[in-house]
């Protein structure tokens, strides 16, 4: 038996004994809002509300998180000057942002209408329904991501995946999950990621049927070693890379490591942080927030993701947030590191 196969058959064996780690179903805390940033496509499609000041400080209010202010604002305008191009698309963000999706997805729908060429209105509102439980509804506009984006969006290429299962499509299932972590789709190691993701989303005996079927999958050996040297069931690999990648400034390499590392695993710490420092590199900063506010509710006593949440608010503008949190991280790292 070639050394290959022999570690298929290990790590299945493993997954169905449930000895791999594996957490919940995917929840809003663990999807990045990634479209909630603008795409590069939406930030070339100025709106006509770009040049108003009421729409302009709409967005900065959507922007540090006062979606309600922020709503409100638009839709006065939009009363007001019903005309006026991009307000539907700023309020199914604001909505988005609130977690209000089905309020989202009939704003993104409004977007589309005014522009049928808005990406971003698409993709959000693909996630909108998955968010709001109705994975059948998310499938088309999520598949248009894909033929968009085909070596990008992990996170429209999982929630995809997860929406297949949970309308029974496992081929098309095993097909995202494929094109997520870099895999041929016929590959053991794609049986094995939709096996996994299967057990995630509680659909044990198609898991372990899966997992029966990568083992009886015989790839090339050369070509399944190329895929074994990142052992596909450890996150831990992908977030060692993903540092070695951020200490070399390849920001968009790491994140899309760390999001790898997250969806295999979602109770570790580390790679939140680490995806806070990348995001707030890129400039991202809100969604920087997002990934340091999950890595304290799972160990709030860290002092690292409290200075590096601190740094974000200052960025945002939220200084009284920003001192609070930096004093913290001041006070933990003192209590860690006492003075002699």
């Amino acid at each position: 038996m070639c050394k290959s196969h022999y570690l298929i058959i290990i790590f299945a064996a493993q997954l169905l004994a449930g000895f791999l780690p594996v957490c919940g179903t995917v929840s809003a805390d663990t999807i990045w809002r990634r479209g909630a940033a603008q795409s590069g496509e939406a930030a070339k499609q100025k709106p006509d509300g770009a040049l108003d000041p009421a729409f302009d400080e709409a967005r900065r209010l959507s922007m540090q998180g006062k979606f309600d202010e922020a709503i409100r604002q638009l839709e006065v305008l939009a009363r007001n000057q019903p005309d006026l191009k991009g307000v539907a698309h700023e309020l199914g963000v604001a909505y988005y942002k609130k977690a209000d999706y089905l309020k989202a997805v009939a704003s993104f729908k409004k977007a589309l209408e005014e522009n049928p060429g808005d990406n971003e209105a698409v993709q959000l509102m693909g996630i909108s329904y998955y968010l709001a439980g109705q994975p059948g509804q998310a499938i088309a506009p999520l598949e248009k991501v894909q033929t968009w984006y085909p070596s990008a969006n992990v996170d429209a290429a999982y929630i995809l995946g997860v929406c297949y299962i949970q309308t029974k499509d496992y081929p098309s299932a095993r097909k995202a999950f494929a094109k997520m972590f870099g895999v041929s789709a016929e590959s053991a190691a794609s049986y094995l990621f939709t096996a996994r993701m299967l057990l995630r989303q509680d659909f044990g005996p198609v898991a372990e049927e899966y997992a029966k079927k990568a083992v009886e999958v015989d790839p090339k050996p050369e070509e399944f070693q190329k895929e074994l040297e990142l052992n596909p069931g450890d996150a831990a690999v992908y977030y060692k890379l993903a540092d070695a990648y951020t200490r070399s400034q390849k920001y968009d390499e790491a994140e899309k490591l760390l999001q790898r590392s997250i969806w295999l695993d979602a109770t570790s710490t580390g790679p939140y942080i680490l995806m806070g420092k990348v995001l707030e590199k890129k400039g991202e900063t809100a969604l920087a927030v997002r990934a340091l506010q999950r890595a304290l509710a799972m160990d709030p006593n860290n002092p690292i993701p409290h200075h590096l949440l601190g740094q974000a608010y200052r960025e945002l503008g939220r200084t009284e947030e920003a001192e609070r949190e930096l004093k913290l991280s001041e006070q933990l790292q003192d209590h860690q590191n006492p003075k002699p």
